[in-house]
């Protein structure tokens, strides 16, 4: 049970988080009850933008330091 009420809070801050950053807009239309009839009624319409993230790799070559370690001549536990 605590691990299922864990799951929809983590997903409230995820969606939260989302809005809050302009990734999610959620734009509803008001739905209608349904009749009395046989009849349902209609679901309200939902459009979701996502904000897209592109990400991309490329190759380059870079010039790394070397590091040269010099022990001192009469430290012979150090080896």
């Amino acid at each position: 049970m605590r691990a299922i009420l864990i799951l929809i809070g983590l997903a409230a801050l995820i969606v939260v988080g989302l809005m809050s950053f302009g990734l999610l807009k959620l734009n509803a239309s008001p739905g209608t009850l349904p009749s009395l009839h046989v009849e349902g009624g209609s679901a309200p319409k939902v459009d979701a933008d996502m904000g897209k993230i592109v990400v991309g790799t490329e190759n380059k070559t870079i010039a790394v330091p070397v590091v040269k370690v010099d022990r001192p001549a009469g430290n012979s536990a150090a080896q």
